[in-house]
């Protein structure tokens, strides 16, 4: 061991460092790791290296624990770089063979039944198509059915049904069916309740509803990517008599996605995977729906997030009250006035006011960013409710 060995560690190093300075430029496009790193060997470094003592038994065993711990961090960072940049499966993007413009321009639309036996039936079929958000925008998406979102499933509480799932896609999914309550079997956790639903085949679940409110369902397998590729719906369980029915009933499903260099990939709170657009419904601002409503009406919604972000969605001009949370209903005394929600990945608020004002109010997300489109004003999660006599 010697000043040149000590030297030889300190310069191998400074060279893994500006690796992984190279790997963070490469992701990011920022420049000062590397900069800093190339300035570690210094003219100064090399002096003290030189007037260092000749190294000693200890310090040769220091030095070479040194090496060894050092060349063991390194090989732990560039493992680290390589799961980083190497892209597991929520880092490609969504691809299949043969994607089709999708027939239909509208999601989230209630999906047909047929009585068999006492039993509802319904239909799913996953796919992948070009689905449009925005004029001039389309993105690849998994959907049920052909649309984003997936159809509504509208059942009545004591319902006994059937819901028919056929996987078209080239990877395996299943379905979980968000807060409802259904057998073990039924859950739609991959390995563990079911085996997945493999490409070409075919499941049924099948189960009572037990529940009142707003739920939704969603893919379990790879759900980070299935569900930010589009694979969602809601699920809406009616009471089997309601006396205080609104004069309005819409259901708002939140999500985002990332479009670059014409590909789409699921959105996820990761470096770079932040989404750069944001949709109500499957769609972009101004490409949402806007509610048109008579003034002194009552109007229910259903906000769902089914993406991976909060959105805290505020209403102008009106304030509403929190009526339902997570599908189970607020008593009176307890619900909250308010004109600003933060509904939470996953999270379900059913929200009702009246319309006392005429004119043409917003709805948007208070996080502002996510009122753009690729960054320009204005767009996302935004859209408007007009008022009328």
């Amino acid at each position: 061991m010697s000043k040149y060995f000590i030297l030889l560690t300190v310069l191998l190093f400074t060279v893994g460092c500006n690796s992984m300075a190279e790997a963070q430029h490469n992701m990011n496009g920022t420049p000062m790791m590397e900069h800093n790193m190339d300035h570690m060997a210094t003219p100064m470094m090399e002096h003290n290296m030189e007037a260092m003592p000749a190294a000693t038994p200890m310090m040769d065993h220091s030095m070479h624990a040194m090496t060894s711990t050092t060349e063991h961090n390194m090989n732990s960072m560039g493992s680290m770089t390589s799961t980083m940049m190497g892209g597991g499966h929520h880092m490609q993007p969504i691809t299949a063979s043969n994607v089709a413009v999708a027939t239909e321009t509208k999601g989230g639309q209630p999906l047909a039944f047929q009585m068999v036996d006492g039993v509802k039936v319904f239909n799913l079929t996953t796919k992948t198509v070009q689905w449009q958000i925005l004029d001039g925008v389309m993105i690849t998406a998994y959907t049920y059915n052909g649309t984003l979102p997936g159809p509504m499933i509208r059942v009545t509480q004591g319902d006994k049904i059937r819901v028919v799932v056929k996987n078209e896609l080239d990877v395996p999914t299943t379905v979980h069916w968000h807060g409802v309550t259904v057998p073990n079997n039924m859950d739609g956790v991959p390995g563990m309740t079911q085996a997945p639903i493999q490409p070409g085949e075919t499941f049924n679940y099948e189960f009572e509803v037990k529940d009142v409110g707003t739920f939704w369902y969603h893919s379990h397998f790879e759900s980070d990517r299935q569900v930010g590729a589009g694979l969602f719906g809601a699920f809406i369980a009616d009471p089997k008599t309601e006396t205080n029915k609104p004069d309005v009933d819409m259901t708002l499903m939140l999500s985002e996605v990332m479009v670059q260099n014409g590909q789409t990939f699921a959105a996820m709170p990761m470096m770079g995977m932040e989404p750069n657009y944001f949709l109500i419904n499957g769609k972009s601002f101004p490409n949402t729906e806007n509610i048109t409503i008579k003034k002194g009406q009552r109007v229910r919604l259903r906000f769902i997030a089914a993406g991976q972000f909060i959105h805290p969605m505020h209403l102008h001009g009106m304030p509403f009250k929190v009526v339902a949370t997570d599908g189970h209903p607020i008593p009176e005394v307890a619900q909250l006035t308010k004109d600003t929600i933060a509904v939470a990945p996953g999270e379900r608020y059913d929200v009702e006011f009246v319309a006392t004002e005429l004119g043409d109010w917003m709805i948007h997300c208070h996080i502002l960013h996510h009122t753009t489109n690729n960054g320009a004003d204005d767009g996302g999660l935004m859209m408007m409710i007009k008022v009328i006599n």
